[in-house]
C-alpha cells in the first residue's frame, strides 16, 4: 500500500475533491489508505491555494460516510466469514479486524464514535458494527459524529504545516490518541458538569 501512495497524492492533486472522497470512501469501506496521506495533503492543497477547506471537508465527510456504510453493510450481509474469507483480497488483516472487534465487545456503540479518531480502529471499526447489526441510525450518528472532528482536525493540520504536512504521516498515530484522549476528558468535564446543575436545580426546587 505505501508504493501506492505516490498515485494516491497524484489522484489528489489531479482530481481534487473527488479524489478526496473517493479515497477517503475506501478507507472507511476498509481498504487501509492512512487519512492522514489523503486529507494532510489536501491541507497542503488548501494551504497552496488550490482547494477550499469547506468542499474539503464536505468531500472527506461524505467519502468516509460512503465507505463507513458499504463496510457496514458487508459486516451485516456477510458476516465474520465472509470477511476472513474474502478479506485478504482488499489489504484487510484478521488482526485488524479483531482489533475493532475486541473495542467494539468492550465499549459497544461508543467504539464507533471514538474509534473513528484511533490509528487501525477507525478503518476497520464498521465490520463488527455490521456483525452485530447495530441500529442504523445510531451507527450513521455516532459515525459523523466521530469523523467530523477527526476529519476536521487532519486538514486543519495539513493547512498549517504546509509544505511539512508529511510529518503528519511519522505522528499521526500518537496524535490521535492524544486527540482521543483529549476528547474523552472534555466529554467527562461536561458530563460532570451537567450533573452538578442537575443537582443544584434540584436541591434549589426542594428548598423552595
Amino acid at each position: 500500500m505505501e508504493s501506492l501512495s505516490v498515485y494516491f497524492l497524484e489522484f489528489i492533486a489531479s482530481w481534487g475533491y473527488v479524489a478526496i472522497a473517493v479515497l477517503m470512501a475506501a478507507e472507511n469501506a476498509c481498504i487501509p489508505i492512512p487519512s492522514e496521506l489523503i486529507l494532510g495533503f489536501a491541507g497542503f492543497l488548501i494551504f497552496s491555494g488550490e482547494l477550499s477547506f469547506g468542499p474539503a471537508l464536505a468531500a472527506g465527510m461524505v467519502g468516509g460516510l460512503a465507505g463507513s456504510i458499504f463496510a457496514y453493510a458487508v459486516g451485516h450481509y456477510g458476516g465474520r466469514a465472509f470477511v476472513d474469507k474474502y478479506g485478504h483480497y482488499f489489504f484487510i488483516k484478521p488482526s485488524h479486524v479483531d482489533l475493532a472487534q475486541r473495542w467494539f465487545d468492550k465499549y459497544g456503540l461508543k467504539a464507533v464514535f471514538f474509534s473513528r479518531m484511533l490509528p487501525v480502529v477507525r478503518t476497520f471499526i464498521s465490520l463488527p458494527a455490521g456483525f452485530a447489526h447495530v441500529d442504523t441510525k445510531k451507527f450513521f450518528a455516532l459515525t459523523i459524529a466521530g469523523s467530523l472532528p477527526w476529519t476536521a482536525l487532519v486538514l486543519f493540520a495539513g493547512v498549517t504545516l504546509g509544505k511539512s504536512w508529511e510529518i503528519m504521516l511519522s505522528i499521526g498515530h500518537e496524535a490521535s490518541l492524544i486527540f482521543v484522549g483529549g476528547c474523552a476528558v472534555g466529554i467527562a468535564v461536561l458530563y460532570l458538569r451537567h450533573r452538578h446543575n442537575k443537582k443544584a436545580e434540584a436541591k434549589a426546587a426542594i428548598e423552595e
